[in-house]
């Protein structure tokens, strides 16, 4: 297998750092093996055989197991289809997913459709919700979308379950991986699934989905998208110079383990050094989790070495530096935005989704933003259902919910959970 290859980091901004990246011009071999995550899971998820020339693409499809949290489903299907790869511009590559059509019967035009990106589960293959299954919070989520008639296609983003590296946390990646689902839902709904297109995602999800929302004119124009969600908000818009003074960088506010998955994902630049190299030997054990493992794992890991940025890192401030793949230039986005935070998330405090939406209210985009006092970052998911349906009906209706961007005011600092809420841990 190969080893890592050299990497790079595709960004809009760009930074003159030891290991923030740029744009790649030309082509580049995709780094597969172990290093990377790359894992045997079945024969599906590798395809053999010559790729389309052209991403959205449905390469092959085969029934899952019915999960529990998903009852309103009548068809549950694995997927695998093409995309682009953003960040070692490799040309197209299979990606893999999850596509589910109501049990109720498709309307004139067919079902609209609801582009979900999930949240933070790991790097290696066996996270994919594909294979592991969608969590109990979002498979539930997404049985609320099939129970309103709307047909459900979930990525699980380039390198998790296909070959390479899952770019964690890059935007465009991940956006192209929703987009790409998309098209390849189309393709196969058989005039089931109509080009109407909800976007929406949690946390990770919300870079993806707001980063698929960005792309769309210009990487998907045919794609119909009527708005977008995003959820647990972790974009970040430097360039509005919008960071909460006195925050501390994205990296210093959340675990460790998520710097690793950057790092192995691809946000060290090409002439950076190693993973191995970059951690300490307390921090060694934490490396091969991130390689081998899901979110749980990686977790008691931590947990059982007491591990923080500081030990884990030879240098700390390497992780600031990763935190550029979030990183988006603010732009005005094409349809109605629905942003939803939850007050007392302490994985990424209010006060920094505060600021992603000032950076999207001022870049002139139509935002609705709503906040949910005693919801956690987890929590959220579910407690803004409601008004995301809300949202979405009146943007399938062409009566987009008026944009709050006038009246939105700094949340202050992060509370405590409350019980009453669903998954809100």
């Amino acid at each position: 297998m190969k080893a890592l290859a050299r990497m790079s980091v595709a960004v809009l901004a760009l930074y003159a750092t030891p290991y923030a990246g740029v744009l790649h011009a030309a082509a580049e071999s995709l780094p597969q093996g172990p290093l990377v995550g790359d894992q045997d899971l079945s024969p599906f998820y590798r395809w053999s055989g010559a790729l389309p020339e052209k991403p959205g693409v449905m390469l092959r499809e085969e029934g899952i197991p019915d999960q529990s949290e998903i009852v309103a489903a009548a068809t549950a299907k694995r997927i695998l289809y093409t995309s682009t790869d953003a960040r070692w511009r490799s040309g197209i590559i299979p990606v893999s997913g999850t596509l589910y059509l109501p049990k109720r019967a498709a309307p004139q035009g067919g079902w609209p459709l609801i582009a979900w990106a999930h949240g933070t589960l790991g790097a290696s293959d066996r996270c994919a919700p594909s294979w592991s299954r969608h969590r109990p919070r979002d498979g539930e989520y997404i049985n609320n979308w099939l129970e309103q008639g709307f047909a459900v296609v979930a990525t699980d983003y380039q390198g998790l379950g296909g070959p390479g590296p899952h770019p964690y946390l890059n935007w465009e990646a991940e956006g192209r991986s929703v987009l790409d689902a998309s098209r390849a839902a189309l393709e196969q709904g058989n005039g089931q699934i109509a080009n109407t297109i909800i976007i929406t995602g949690q946390s990770q999800g919300s870079g993806a989905s707001l980063g698929a929302t960005r792309l769309a004119p210009s990487y998907a124009p045919e794609l119909h998208i009527k708005a977008s969600i995003a959820t647990g908000i972790v974009s970040r818009f430097p360039a509005a110079d919008q960071k909460p003074s006195g925050e501390p960088s994205f990296a210093r506010t959340v675990p460790p383990q998520l710097s690793l998955l950057m790092m192995i994902g691809g946000a060290l630049r090409d002439d950076a050094k190693k993973p191995d190299d970059l951690v300490t030997e307390p921090g060694k054990p934490l490396l091969q989790a991130a390689r081998e493992g899901c979110n749980a794992e990686l977790a008691q890991v931590v947990r059982n070495n007491g591990l923080t940025l500081a030990n884990s890192l030879k240098d700390p401030e390497i992780a600031d530096r990763l935190s550029a793949v979030i990183d988006m230039s603010p732009v005005q986005m094409p349809v109605p935005v629905f942003l939803a935070t939850g007050l007392a998330d302490k994985s990424i405090l209010p006060q920094r989704q505060y600021a992603a939406v000032v950076a999207l209210c001022a870049a002139r985009s139509h935002v609705v933003w709503k906040t949910y006092a005693g919801v956690s970052h987890n929590g959220t998911v579910h407690a803004a259902y409601a008004d995301e349906l809300a949202f979405v009906q009146a943007a399938l209706a062409g009566k987009p919910m008026q944009s709050n961007c006038a009246s939105i005011a700094d949340p202050g600092p992060v509370g405590e959970p409350l019980p009453g809420f669903k998954f809100n841990d």
